[in-house]
């Protein structure tokens, strides 16, 4: 499972009682004292259809938050046509542009996508950085973006109060990730209700994050039950995340569930049939299954797991790519040996900064591939730095090897010892033996990448080691240290 949500915030009691009953009054948020200026004259107080809303939206991956607004295009401006030369136009021409045509207009979705714009426009207005001569540049900065959220907020709610779906869910989604709440923290007891709101309304991936949030006891009691009930509504819906979340459920005997591989497997394939970007889990879990299969419920199929996980990789998952990455360097799971798929696997992970995939790059750099790979050390130390700084010992450990001998980068012996130190400080003995002065010379006679190759510690005997390339010229594994 992946990681969960690490609130900023210590989670309060809500004074509301919070039962999801479809008979409970859906419209308890009153109407906003302030005038409207959208909805001067006929005001619309219906419920809208959210078909075109099933597949929009961000959603928790096993209690992940994925950003928001949803990646890709977020919405079709077109209606706007300011003009031919609207690419010329300033930020704020543009947002005057479309806020003149959102305040004509009573329909509801044009005006949420308004105030989802607002919510884009703040997140890449320019800050500048604050420095003795600008404070008061950078406060009106801020000043600028805080005031686009208000305005961006303040609709969503009016249009959240009027029973419009989309709008409840993003304005929960927004207050899940600190957007228009105080201090910019993450505000689960003004989302959760909110969620539920658009759940009723049947919005799928507001029942997804309810049922996330009865599971955790975000702005809400703990209650598996009740999230079990949210997962289902959003399951029903054909929503992958939640199909997935019960798949993981019914393998573990979680959530107040007795373990039954059979059911868990089934809603595996069922998510996996609907699999996206956001949600590409259930097609690696079922390869990890077939890898090794379970008794009784599926077999073994090396084919049919790696054609899974090359699904997921494409999908741009990124544990799927580096998994297909060490499979095409070390012949795994009946795949061929084969240095081009093996990089290309390793580049996805790695451009999402998983830091196996960056150091198995490192290794692939050291000696290049003809025809697919020019060898480099400089790139071979870039990449080893950047899965150093993401946290590996053994690439905190290479890197300060390769600081020390002068691979890919100018000698430096006060970086190398920071290096060395911080691999030391999570276990690495190599590096703490360095350290003590137990090695002064290069690794291998005459330093430079082959010296460098000893240092990797890699081999395909690793399951979870550090990724791709660690061969010599003559293609035989490195020798590990």
């Amino acid at each position: 499972m992946q990681g969960q949500y690490n609130p900023q915030y210590p989670q309060q009691q809500p004074p509301y009682d919070n039962d999801y009953d479809e008979q409970d009054n859906e419209d308890q948020y009153s109407e906003p004292d302030e005038p409207d200026d959208f909805y001067a004259g006929n005001a619309v107080a219906s419920t809208y259809s959210v078909d075109q809303y099933a597949q929009q939206g961000s959603a928790a991956t096993q209690s992940n938050r994925a950003p928001s607004p949803p990646p890709g295009p977020l919405l079709d401006h077109s209606h706007l046509r300011p003009g031919n030369q609207a690419a010329l136009l300033s930020h704020e021409r543009t947002l005057e542009l479309y806020r003149a045509n959102a305040k004509k207009t009573q329909d509801p979705d044009l005006q949420f996508e308004f105030a989802v714009f607002m919510i884009d426009a703040s997140k890449s207005l320019p800050i500048p950085v604050e420095t003795a001569g600008n404070v008061m540049e950078v406060e009106r900065a801020q000043e600028k973006r805080d005031e686009l959220i208000r305005e961006a907020t303040s609709l969503l709610k009016r249009l959240a109060d009027r029973g419009h779906p989309a709008s409840q869910y993003f304005l929960a989604d927004c207050y899940a990730n600190g957007i228009g709440t105080v201090k910019n923290k993450q505000d689960f007891d003004r989302a959760y209700p909110l969620f539920v709101l658009a759940a009723k309304h049947g919005h799928p991936d507001a029942a997804y994050r309810s049922g996330t949030c009865c599971e955790n006891g975000w702005g809400c009691r703990r209650e598996s039950a009740k999230a079990l009930q949210f997962f289902r509504k959003a399951a029903a819906a054909l929503h992958p995340g939640a199909m997935y979340r019960l798949g993981i459920a019914e393998l573990n005997g979680e959530l107040g569930l007795s373990k039954s591989p059979k059911e868990g497997v089934k809603w595996l394939k069922r998510s996996a049939e609907h699999a996206t970007a956001e949600f590409p889990h259930a097609l690696h879990e079922l390869a990890l299954l077939h890898e090794r299969g379970i008794d009784n419920v599926l077999f073994v199929d090396y084919e049919y797991s790696t054609e899974l996980l090359a699904q997921a990789a494409e999908l741009g998952y990124a544990p799927s790519a580096y998994r297909l990455g060490e499979c095409y360097e070390y012949g795994k799971m009946g795949c061929p040996q084969d240095p081009a798929l093996s990089i290309h696997y390793y580049n996805i992970a790695a451009q999402q900064n998983h830091r196996d995939a960056c150091f198995a790059l490192t290794a692939w750099y050291l000696v290049g591939s003809p025809g697919v790979l020019p060898q480099s050390d400089t790139e071979a130390f870039l990449w080893a730095q950047k899965a150093a700084d993401a946290g590996l010992a053994k690439a905190m450990y290479a890197v300060g090897y390769f600081l020390e001998v002068g691979i890919g980068t100018q000698p430096n012996a006060r970086e190398s010892t920071s290096y060395y130190k911080r691999a030391a400080d999570l276990g690495d003995k190599r590096a703490a033996q360095r350290l003590r002065g137990g090695s002064n010379q290069p690794l291998h006679a005459g330093g430079g990448s082959a010296g460098a190759h000893a240092v990797l510690h890699r081999g395909p005997g690793e399951d979870s080691g550090g990724g791709g390339g660690g061969k010599n010229k003559d293609g035989k594994d490195c020798i590990i240290m």
